[in-house]
């Protein structure tokens, strides 16, 4: 969502985020005059925050209170008010400098209370997902790691009809998975000659083959796709997206165990009132672990410039039914450049972001560099 705001409505946005956190109480102006520099009067704020509603960034819960973000609002907040890793400036050169405070925070908890050395890898990860959750006040989602996974035995690029092609992969166990995409652009007269395309993508079927027989589909994923033949290069995209979407399809974990902490302390929060809210949400974490392992292990494309490497999914974002009024807050550990396993935090949308965001940052980096210590 595009919105352009000026220096004074992002700052008041700021502030009315800030305190709803802070308290869980509808904002009001004049709790912004008291709490807040801004620098304005009471009258200019409520002016503002009526811009910030009609823009969908606040509301009102009851009309006669204050109002509190929305989940347009966070995203706001989270994309271009606090930490500058989410691609933007920050409002405060203080909010910058707590959250690489945090960070460090984080780094050194672990390091003290977790010896790798001493420890298995399980252990070590119940450890962290003890410390993540204490330290953010959210409950700590840590998976066990991929460490093995389906290898590319053969890959095929078929013409089915004009205009669409389906990129089939064989496995190493002889499973078969497909992918029915659009052609990628090419030239006119060429998209005419089927016998062209069929070539085309037989030659380049061949070149695949030679080169990624036996890598992970996981690493298949990742791979720098530009290193096609230049004659070739229109299918690099296509490519990449194909066999991102295969992995995430067709990866099936060898273990969806995720290790779950922090769960009492934030059913507390007056978010989860409700007797039935917090059932589903129990439900998902001891009996679905599977659909949220496949949402937290789905990452960001990291070589995209600007693009995040921790995901954050406010309320509606959340594609599962059971946590879409909650926020989610995710990032991966690694095997060297190759993902393995998840690190993330799951809370209400009032949620202290800045900290969430720099708990889990360096979690995923401590767990990246405890991992190459059990796989060198």
């Amino acid at each position: 969502m595009e919105v352009q705001l000026t220096n004074r409505q992002q700052h008041i946005l700021w502030a009315t985020v800030r305190h709803y956190i802070a308290t869980a109480e509808p904002v009001g102006s004049k709790a912004l005059v008291e709490e807040y520099d801004l620098g304005v009067s009471s009258a200019t704020i409520r002016n503002v925050m009526g811009v910030l509603e009609k823009s969908g960034l606040l509301y009102q819960p009851h009309t006669s209170a204050g109002r509190v973000p929305s989940d347009s609002g966070y995203r706001i907040y989270v994309d271009q008010l606090i930490t500058p890793s989410l691609r933007s400036r920050s409002v405060s050169q203080t909010d910058a400098t707590r959250t690489e405070a945090l960070g460090r925070e984080v780094e050194v908890a672990l390091q003290k209370r977790l010896q790798w050395e001493d420890w298995s890898l399980e252990t070590l990860l119940q450890g962290a997902a003890q410390i993540l959750a204490t330290l953010s006040g959210c409950i700590s989602l840590i998976t066990m790691p991929q460490t093995t996974t389906a290898l590319l035995r053969h890959l095929q690029l078929v013409q089915i009809e004009a205009g669409r092609i389906m990129l089939i992969v064989v496995t190493d166990s002889y499973e078969t998975h497909s992918r029915l995409m659009d052609l990628p652009s090419v030239p006119e007269e060429i998209q005419r000659d089927s016998e062209v395309i069929d070539r085309e993508l037989q030659i380049v079927s061949n070149f695949l083959n030679s080169h990624l027989r036996g890598r992970s589909l996981l690493e298949l994923a990742h791979l720098d796709w530009s290193q096609l033949d230049r004659e070739f290069q229109r299918y690099g995209e296509f490519l990449k997206n194909s066999v991102a979407e295969l992995t995430r399809r067709t990866v099936a974990p060898a273990t969806t165990q995720i290790m779950v902490r922090g769960v009492a302390e934030v059913l507390r929060q007056p978010e989860f009132s409700q007797l039935q809210q917090v059932q589903t949400i129990i439900h998902l974490l001891e009996e679905e672990q599977d659909q949220l392992w496949r949402l937290i292990f789905e990452e960001p494309d990291i070589e995209d410039v600007g693009k995040p490497r921790v995901t954050v999914r406010i309320g509606a974002e959340n594609p599962l039914e059971p946590i879409r009024t909650c926020t989610l807050i995710s990032s991966t550990y690694r095997r060297g450049s190759i993902p393995v396993g998840s690190v993330g935090v799951l809370g209400p949308t009032r949620l202290d972001y800045e900290s969430a965001i720099a708990v889990v940052a360096a979690a995923a980096d401590y767990l990246s560099e405890a991992f190459g210590y059990f796989n060198p």
